[in-house]
């Protein structure tokens, strides 16, 4: 039940212009298939690694979005904002200064008839590559329902840090850009990323978005950050209990940038 808000997530919406008309800067590689949530050869890829300060390359132009499928509307469910939720603040560098698989996370925001939608509130937070929720929580505005025992375990930098959590405001675009790190695994769970979208304070969606169990193995058997956990132990094609069988839309899909580091990017199609 959407009590008048559902959500509705693509990959993007092929043939739509931009408000900027601008091409494609070349700062993705193109390493990405005709599948867009999957990277060819990817054990041959060699991946940037430590803080978001290894991000050399601008952020993509905005016609990423435009680049995967047409814009056929398919409603699907929203999910949950989970028990490691607590207010960020306004921020673009959500890493504060952890160490990583460097990640470019672009997110545009349209309506049911694609049209790009300005103004909008969007909320991202993940844990870091130890599986560990930032729990800092003191200047939070809604930390009600956080979990600070499960979500950090009793992590003392986590206690009092505010890592991978920010908001931003969709621009005329209705683009949101943050630079983080690729989030690591804790069990029972495959690795995801939160996000929340608000419409003048109003929820317009709460759901998670996730990568693919090939993309996982890969990065966590041989990037010098991820290998000492090893593969995560839930995994999508496995039924994950949040994603359920229906994960596709809930994919990221990427590219690895000319620096090495991780583009991660999405739509997220609300309707009102």
């Amino acid at each position: 039940m959407c009590a008048g808000l559902c959500t509705v997530i693509l990959a993007g919406c092929a043939g739509r212009n931009n408000d900027n008309g601008a091409n494609n800067n070349g700062n993705a590689s193109g390493s990405d298939s005709t599948d867009p949530t999957q990277l060819p050869n990817a054990q041959t890829l060699n991946w940037a690694s430590g803080t978001t300060d290894a991000i050399t390359v601008d952020f993509p132009d905005d016609n990423i979005f435009n680049n995967t499928h047409s814009c056929a509307v398919a409603l699907t469910r929203q999910t949950t904002a989970g028990p490691c939720y607590y207010a960020s603040t306004e921020q673009e560098d959500m890493a504060h200064g952890k160490q990583g698989l460097p990640m470019q996370l672009c997110l545009q925001v349209i309506d049911e008839a694609c049209n790009l939608v300005s103004g909008i509130t969007v909320e991202v937070w993940h844990c870091d590559n130890r599986g560990i929720y930032s729990a800092n929580t003191a200047d939070s505005t809604d930390a009600e329902s956080f979990n600070t025992g499960f979500c950090s375990g009793g992590d003392a930098a986590a206690l009092s840090k505010h890592w991978f959590r920010a908001e931003r405001v969709t621009d005329n675009a209705g683009r949101v850009n943050f630079k983080s790190c690729l989030p690591g695994w804790y069990p029972s769970r495959p690795i995801h990323i939160h996000f929340r979208v608000r419409n003048n304070g109003v929820d317009s969606s709460v759901s998670q978005f996730g990568f693919s169990d090939e993309f996982c193995k890969d990065i966590y058997t041989t990037h010098p950050h991820y290998i000492d956990r090893g593969e995560q132990d839930a995994s999508l094609e496995g039924g994950d209990f949040i994603f359920g069988n229906n994960f596709q839309d809930l994919l990221m899909n990427i590219r690895q940038n000319d620096d090495g580091s991780l583009l991660a990017y999405k739509r997220i199609q609300i309707s009102a």
